[in-house]
């Protein structure tokens, strides 16, 4: 005699369709269930997936919620484009996102593209030679106007800030819709193996709105 459990898929006899979240029956002695406007979507017991036979589109579940596992740069872009729109209807502002790490690979290249665009943009600011020159003259000048006076060439905190931006300026960090991005560093964290990304935020909302520009 069958075991009742044994007859339905590893996620018992229903779910939530990961597209509409109705409730959708398994089908006994199957790995598969069944929604009525999305069609079958098909349990690995192997890998705890759950794939849309249809469209090929994979889930993993925690805690109850379906997570897509993306294949493309532009779908984890535009799920947190989404979740950043909504975070900002409900009051907050994002102060930074965290990306799965298994995505490292999948969109770095993007936001490597986005710093040499950043980068490129300083550059042509800094090949101008020519107003260089001049304003190098202009600074001589009224550095030695101050030094005759006997008056100090910069604030005590002056050359401390400037460093100080110029070490930041450097290590910008890689950004995503105009907030930095990391990739988690918690492995043994199992929870990193299903879901995508988490949104650091505070309360209020942002000076600038960037999020409209979904693809800079």
């Amino acid at each position: 005699m069958l075991n009742s459990a044994s007859q339905y898929p590893i996620f018992g006899p229903e779910i939530q369709c990961p597209h509409c979240r109705q409730a959708i029956a398994a089908l006994t002695l199957t790995d598969t269930y069944l929604c009525q406007r999305h069609g079958a979507f098909e349990a690995n017991p192997d890998t705890r997936d759950l794939v849309h036979l249809q469209s090929n589109r994979c889930w993993r579940e925690w805690e109850g919620e379906w997570y897509r596992q993306h294949t493309h740069p532009d779908g984890i872009r535009f799920e947190i484009h989404e979740a950043l729109d909504r975070l900002y209807t409900e009051g907050f502002r994002a102060t930074q996102i965290v990306v799965a790490r298994r995505y490292k690979p999948l969109i770095s290249a993007y936001l490597e593209r986005y710093n040499r665009q950043v980068m490129a943009t300083q550059s042509l600011y800094s090949d101008a030679p020519s107003f260089e020159r001049s304003d190098s003259r202009a600074n001589r000048k009224e550095l030695s106007a101050k030094e005759a006076a006997g008056k100090p060439s910069q604030k005590p905190g002056d050359h401390h800030n400037s460093t100080s931006k110029d070490k930041d300026s450097s290590s910008s960090p890689l950004r995503l819709y105009g907030l930095p991005v990391t990739f988690n560093h918690d492995e043994n964290d199992p929870r990193w193996g299903v879901i995508n990304f988490a949104l650091e935020k505070e309360v209020g909302l942002p000076a600038r709105y960037p999020y409209f520009r979904m693809f800079e």
